[in-house]
């Protein structure tokens, strides 16, 4: 049986598609602006003002200035070695902490939950942080980029009430069978909650690959630093516009290079976006039985 659809159905989704696509071009635009802005040349970019359609001629200048930096392949090693280990560890401890208070009969769960979900809203600071960083011998460490920002108290709440809207009898049909809380853990609970996962390895994935605060409190060695540190100073490095000394040349490249560092730091993490984009339209419950 074909289905028809009113002319009010018709002009409704006319408009939702134009209206969904105006807002995707909001949200598109800075990035192609970015790109078409880093490829361009650095006189027609500086003369032009306004939206950016097109490059302005083409010219890779920024991406030589930034890549001839010799600590650009020491971030990347180190950002993606933070990134890699930190979503591992992230993810471990997120599962296994939200598993325990999901689970209705855990000793004490209300008192943990409670102080948790405390520390989202009130915390002991900035200075605080730095001193017990210290104090505890992380600092000018490798660790120091991790441990701090081991676990997101956010990303833990969602993956709790992921692993609570498992159905119960999933759980008790396995312990009938003999199962123990791994087993339950890691082929009940886990299979059924794979978009939620997907959704946190992301987020914990872009904030690791993100990270600079923390090495600029915490660091001091410069071959521990992540990828954005050298960014942020090849930025502020090129940002001097009142500087005398500066060159012509200099000047009309220090745009182009603002921009290449955009890029250089953003296209990376978003190359992952298409593989987990799928999870964002998907429920929280795959393949689990109905109540």
């Amino acid at each position: 049986m074909v289905e028809t659809r009113s002319t009010g159905e018709k002009v409704f989704s006319v408009f939702n598609y134009i209206f969904l696509g105006f807002l995707t071009l909001i949200f598109a635009y800075p990035m192609i602006h970015a790109i078409l802005a880093s490829i361009s040349d650095p006189i027609q970019l500086m003369r032009h003002s306004g939206v950016l359609l097109k490059p302005l001629g083409f010219s890779t200048e920024g991406y030589q200035v930034v890549m001839k930096n010799p600590n650009i392949v020491t971030g990347y090693i180190n950002t993606i070695l933070y990134t890699v280990l930190g979503t591992i560890l992230s993810m471990l401890f997120s599962v296994l902490g939200a598993y325990a208070l999901s689970r209705k009969h855990y000793p004490g769960k209300t008192f943990f939950t409670f102080a948790i979900v405390f520390t989202m809203y009130f915390s002991g600071g900035m200075i605080p942080s730095f001193l017990l960083v210290k104090g505890i011998g992380l600092y000018n460490t490798r660790a120091a980029m991790i441990i701090p920002s081991l676990l997101t108290t956010w990303n833990l709440v969602v993956m709790k009430t992921a692993f609570q809207s498992v159905p119960a009898s999933l759980e008790e049909s396995a312990r009938i069978d003999g199962a123990n809380d791994f087993v339950i853990l890691f082929r009940i609970i886990l299979p059924v909650t794979i978009p939620t996962l997907a959704v946190m390895t992301l987020f914990y994935a872009v904030n690791y690959w993100n990270a600079w605060f923390n090495a600029l409190m915490y660091l001091q060695n410069r071959d521990f630093y992540p990828l954005q540190m050298f960014l942020r100073e090849i930025l502020i490095a090129n940002s001097a516009s009142g500087n005398a000394s500066m060159d012509v040349d200099t000047y009309m490249l220090e745009e182009t290079i603002k921009f290449t560092t955009i890029v250089v730091s953003t296209l990376p993490i978003l190359f992952i976006y298409p593989f987990v984009q799928r999870y964002f339209m998907s429920g929280l419950m795959l393949g689990s039985i109905k109540e």
